[in-house]
């Protein structure tokens, strides 16, 4: 919701940019190419992100050209971009046309999987939309062909947005499984369970861990699917068509290197920084609380600090890798810090601790404790005071090892919608959802469950509202507005249920942490298209689901 917004200041030669962006060190990169300087005189902070979905993972124009401006007059140079110029020099998501065919026994095992997609990209660049990623992995069959190809048209270039690939993917993918659960009539969650991969398909690899069998049972025994009526038309609420749809929900789990600094103070608090970005996912709240575990002190007492090129380097915001990658990272630094210090007062004769072995010292609140005598203890201030220091620092950087080459890596989750149609009028409501996931570890339930309904949310507006139009003369988009670009609003979204499976993934990286940020989108669109078939017997391939599609 928040434009791209650039503020752009030169001391001498070295370049201060304030910027909206999801990739403080990627946007270092590029900006120091453009200008031909070097990335180390470029200086990039992005403290507070207000929404990042995946156009703000790329430095546009404007960010290099706000900066040649400042040169230009000598003065700091504030350019942002208007709500028109977000349809257009920023990216968008680029239209697809894909085409899926299932081939499967009468007994519903799948036989055969083509998934190709053909999407649209500028006629100076290249950007593609990786729709048939989900079909190579998703299900168990014998003959999978995926295939992609590009199209050049007089528009600008498409971009990132949350979930690529697999979010309008997911649409055809999984709207072809629930047509081919009604060819066969099979009901659609046993369709999926009939198919169920125990290992990738693609791969021939072994899962670091999949929940999608339960979240199939749980997601589909807190709707009540099992009341579902299965013929289309069926239900109804007085003159209303009622429909129930479901689909599968997936996303790769990405982990890139990352850095962290922890510092614990002499005062007790700490300070941890990681070089990363929040854009609106709540990064400061979960890293603080990762830091907090991993130094062993309260919370309240742990400052963590994002935003700065001048910080050890994280990845980009996108792929749902943040969470993954910076959490190893800080959670590497801060049981560094604490061994540090924890050294310094079992070497010291003056510690109550001295001579014990590391193994059975715990951490808590600030202090160092022995597991069997709770009386004895040292607080982290008392040891930094007795050897006369400010403070105990740790960096630590969190590299990949050869786990992906051992196992494959995704989170799953399962999709449940209600709909209600007006027959006369061709309106679709959603009046219910309910959706389970298999994500890893939840670092946070508050922020977790916030971010999967954002995603849902999303997911409605892609299915029954967004919908770009562009003027054929000029290739540019005509309602360039949140007037006739319509998006969802309170009245548009029911009361969405999130469950989470328990998973522990020993695999992924150190804290078992799956990205939560753009699963929630997958299947949605899906789901909501299956429920309008089941309500009106209507198939809807194309997005989004008006009401003259209905009529």
């Amino acid at each position: 919701m928040e434009p791209h917004a650039t503020t752009a200041v030169w001391q001498g030669d070295q370049l201060l940019l304030y910027d909206a962006t999801q990739g403080i060190f990627s946007a270092q990169q590029k900006v120091a190419e453009v200008l031909g300087i070097k990335p180390e005189k470029v200086r990039i902070m992005s403290y507070f992100v207000g929404g990042g979905f995946g156009c703000k993972g790329s430095a546009w124009s404007h960010v290099p050209l706000a900066a040649i401006a400042a040169r230009q007059v000598n003065r700091p140079v504030k350019l942002v971009l208007g709500r028109i110029q977000m349809y257009g020099p920023v990216g968008f998501r680029p239209e697809t046309i894909q085409q899926v065919s299932l081939g499967a026994t009468r007994a519903g095992k799948l036989t055969a999987l083509r998934h190709t997609g053909t999407s649209q990209t500028s006629t100076f660049d290249e950007f593609i939309e990786p729709v048939a990623k989900t079909a190579r992995m998703i299900y168990a069959c014998p003959n999978i062909e995926t295939s992609h190809r590009l199209v050049q048209l007089n528009q600008g270039t498409p971009t990132f947005m949350r979930a690529p690939g697999e979010a309008p993917g997911s649409f055809a993918l999984e709207s072809a499984m629930d047509e081919l659960a009604y060819a066969l009539n099979i009901d659609p969650v046993e369709l999926r369970l009939r198919n169920h991969a125990d290992v990738d398909p693609s791969k021939g690899l072994p899962w670091s861990s999949k929940s999608l069998i339960q979240c199939y049972k749980t997601g589909a025994e807190k709707f009540g699917w099992q009341k579902r009526n299965p013929q289309p038309r069926s239900m109804r609420d007085g003159n209303y068509l009622i429909g129930w749809g479901m689909a599968t929900a997936t996303y790769p789990t990405n982990r890139s290197p990352a850095s962290a600094i922890a510092q614990i103070m002499a005062d007790g608090t700490a300070v941890v920084q990681s070089g990363s970005q929040d854009i609106g996912t709540g990064t400061y709240t979960v890293m603080t609380q990762v830091a907090a575990d991993a130094l062993g002190v309260q919370v309240e007492k742990v400052r963590f600090e994002l935003g700065d090129t001048k910080m050890p380097e994280t990845p980009i915001s996108g792929g749902s890798q943040t969470a993954a990658s910076v959490s190893s990272a800080v959670h590497l630094a801060g049981n560094q810090a604490r061994s540090k210090l924890l050294q310094l007062a079992l070497a010291d004769q003056k510690s109550p601790l001295y001579s014990s072995k590391a193994e059975d010292v715990i951490a808590q609140n600030g202090s160092f404790f022995l597991k069997n005598k709770s009386f004895v203890s040292e607080t982290y201030q008392a040891i930094l005071a007795r050897h006369g220091m400010k403070m105990i620092e740790a960096r630590a950087d969190a590299k990949l090892g050869d786990e992906q080459k051992k196992f494959s890596m995704h989170a799953f989750g399962s999709q449940f919608a209600e709909v209600r149609v007006n027959p006369d009028s061709g309106e679709v409501r959603v009046t219910r959802w309910v959706g389970s996931f298999g994500v890893g570890r939840i670092l946070n339930a508050k922020t977790a469950n916030s971010q999967l309904i954002g995603g849902i949310v999303y997911g409605i507006g892609m299915a029954l509202m967004e919908h770009t139009l562009i003027d054929p003369n000029l290739g540019r988009v005509i309602n360039h507005d949140l007037a006739e670009y319509h998006v969802p609003v309170n009245a548009d979204v029911p009361d969405i249920e999130v469950l989470f499976v328990d998973e522990h993934d020993l695999h992924i990286n150190p804290l078992g942490v799956k990205g939560i940020g753009e699963i929630g989108i997958t299947g949605t669109a899906a789901a909501i298209a299956n429920a309008v078939y089941h309500a009106t017997g209507k198939r809807i391939r194309d997005l989004p689901i008006t009401l003259d599609k209905l009529l």
